[in-house]
């Protein structure tokens, strides 16, 4: 079997072991031969591939970023499914593996269910908020990276005896929040599932205050207090049309500092949650989707994608993956506010 790979959307730590998973699998228990596909869908419409053999993903595991580049490119753009067929027929594939989070999934799961093309997928986002696998690679990094973030903050802000407000990535979920903001001690942890008034904002810091400590505010990037209506950011529109995130720490340090009175400060982690190397669970978890993937290409089960159950990897359908977004449930966020106390 002929498999061309690509990966699309953000990136990811655990990308590159996952494409190593994928083409040691493939070349070793198939036989099978592969065709890296550069910058996502954008390759696959303008003929961008190349012959990928095992030497190319050689030591790759540890390495942040992907080999094959990425890109946001809408795969109904330009010629679409028409020019990726001629494509995929030039260099005689006979499966696509697309690696990516909602937005790479659902145009995957549309071009095999509307267009009839042979494509398999792989759950890839530093949110967690794809519904159909308990966890993404990606996310692991992603929280630790925070954490230790989060840590550092906390010395600066105990010397200066400050509120720190520090800002995750997470898009309209908390998870990243939930788990950097519990394992770091945080004093308040702000999900846009859960809204909350400044006045308790305010309570929580000033809590804090009291019992001596330097206040640390955990906030997500989709987190909208009470009383307003729409999420805090002036980054514009992104290429699928959804707001760029970004900036709710910049307005919340100032009113925490006008409520409360302690000198607060602002952090946005941004882009250093999705960069450098990825973890060891995000290693292994990555090498086991990309093994998992290649079985389901030769197996030519189209529209599947590798999913985490427990601890096993098993199929789903890609489908189930981006039809809902798993937000952190109530009984997480209860767990998280017995802490704040």
């Amino acid at each position: 079997m002929r498999i061309g790979v690509l990966t699309s959307g953000g990136d990811c730590p655990g990308l590159n072991a996952v494409i190593r998973g994928i083409v040691r699998k493939g070349i070793l228990a198939h036989h099978s031969s592969f065709v890296g596909i550069r910058d996502g869908w954008r390759g696959l419409l303008e003929d961008d591939v190349f012959e990928m053999s095992m030497l190319d993903v050689r030591g790759l595991s540890g390495r942040g970023g992907t080999i094959l580049g990425t890109s946001r490119t809408h795969p109904y753009e330009g010629g679409g499914p028409g020019q990726m067929r001629e494509v995929i027929a030039r260099h005689e594939l006979d499966a696509i593996i697309a690696i990516g989070g909602e937005g790479t999934l659902s145009g995957a799961a549309r071009l095999v269910h509307d267009e009839g093309l042979p494509i398999i997928g792989v759950p890839k986002t530093i949110d967690n908020d794809l519904d159909a696998t308990d966890y993404t690679f990606g996310f692991d990094t992603a929280q630790s990276i925070a954490t230790e973030a989060i840590d550092r903050l906390r010395t600066t802000a105990e010397s200066h005896h400050r509120c720190m407000v520090i800002e995750v990535m997470g898009r309209n979920v908390g998870w990243i929040a939930l788990h950097a903001g519990m394992a770091a001690g945080a004093h308040a942890i702000l999900m846009p599932e859960f809204p909350v008034s400044f006045e308790q904002i305010g309570d929580w810091v000033t809590s804090a205050r009291d019992r001596g400590r330097a206040p640390i505010v955990v906030v997500a990037e989709g987190f909208i207090p009470e009383g307003l209506d729409e999420q805090v950011a002036d980054n514009g529109l992104d290429s699928r049309g959804r707001t760029r995130l970004g900036g709710i720490a910049n307005y919340l340090a100032p009113r925490i500092e006008e409520v409360t009175g302690i000198e607060s400060r602002a952090t946005i982690l941004g882009h250093l949650q999705r960069g450098g190397s990825p973890t060891a669970y995000d290693r292994v978890l990555s090498t086991r989707f990309g093994m998992a993937a290649a079985d389901l290409a030769v197996e030519r089960r189209w529209g599947t994608m590798a999913s985490l159950k427990g601890t096993d990897i098993v199929a789903v359908e890609m489908t189930d993956a981006v039809h809902s977004i798993k937000y952190v449930p109530a009984s997480r966020w209860d767990e998280a506010r017995v802490l704040f106390g």
